[in-house]
């Protein structure tokens, strides 16, 4: 079996491309973005229209919902049984997104970190919202030394799933951090999407435009009961949010909106760069890919 994996900074066209690819193979399409899993933000993250979705079958879009518990590790386990040989009738299936951590899972594997109890993610939760994040992260730094010297501490997610795991466990995260790479039972082809800075820019300045136009401020609203869980602690919904609180006007919510994702896309680039198994095209079309996912194929 051979899993194609499509990825690339947001607002690059993964998803028109994957379409392509599959209906080009007569097969699926795995989402590889974390938030698109989440049924209800459609809008902020650019989940597939009901439209591509008919063209060609989805997993892992709209699955969750915003309040469940859900994991990288989690993700690994439901795609490899998805991929299972005996229980698919697809040689070939696609892997598209541009979460770093969830296509990195299912190629690599990821460490075998427990999974966290409801009581230890409510506490974590509820000092997040009581201290805030500045304590969280120094605790941290007293609780795992090593781990607390290299995590962003701007970045929740990371910070509270850390803590997590010292008080429940009562051992460092860096203790499960092995960084082993696991062998997969399929062949892996990695596509890399990719365009000239100033054009990825733009595309992501309309995308913004775009999704307001959809109702983005409307969808946040919706959010607000929900707005300190983790999934919603992301571009777009931040920025949305502290319009509605009136701490910034929309014009400026959507500026903020447009920098941030441009940092997020560099972000994406700066990690994918290192994977050397990757190939890169520019600006390429379908016919291009197919081509060279053929070559590859064959050999």
């Amino acid at each position: 079996m051979i899993l194609i994996v499509i990825t690339g900074p947001t607002g690059v066209g993964k998803t028109d491309l994957s379409i392509e690819l599959a209906e080009h193979y007569g097969t699926e399409i795995i989402n590889a973005d974390s938030r698109q899993i989440y049924a209800e933000m459609p809008i902020g993250t650019a989940a597939p229209t009901k439209e591509q979705m008919e063209r060609v079958k989805h997993h892992f879009v709209a699955t969750k919902h915003i309040g469940d518990y859900y994991s990288a590790s989690m993700y690994e386990q439901e795609v490899l049984k998805l991929l299972d040989a005996d229980s698919r009738e697809n040689e070939t299936m696609i892997l598209s997104g541009g979460s770093m951590l969830y296509i990195d899972a299912v190629c690599n594997g990821i460490d075998d970190i427990p999974t966290i109890r409801d009581d230890i993610r409510q506490m974590m939760k509820q000092r997040l919202a009581n201290e805030g994040l500045e304590a969280l992260v120094e605790e941290l730094r007293q609780l795992d030394p090593e781990y607390g010297k290299i995590v962003d501490e701007h970045n929740t997610r990371r910070v509270i799933h850390a803590l997590e795991i010292c008080h429940q466990t009562g051992s460092t995260y860096t203790s499960f951090r092995t960084g082993k790479k696991k062998q997969r039972p399929f062949r892996i082809i990695k596509i890399g999407l990719t365009c000239q800075r100033e054009l990825l820019y733009e595309r992501i300045n309309q995308r913004v435009v775009r999704m307001i136009e959809a109702g983005l401020v409307e969808e946040v609203r919706s959010l607000l009961p929900y707005r300190c869980e983790n999934a919603l602690n992301t571009v777009g919904y931040k920025e949305i949010f502290k319009y509605i609180d009136g701490e910034i006007s929309l014009d400026e919510a959507i500026r903020q909106i447009q920098s941030n994702s441009r940092q997020y896309a560099r972000k994406q680039l700066t990690w994918y760069k290192r994977d050397e198994e990757m190939k890169w095209f520019e600006n390429a079309k379908a016919e291009d890919i197919i081509e060279y996912i053929n070559n590859r194929i064959g050999q």
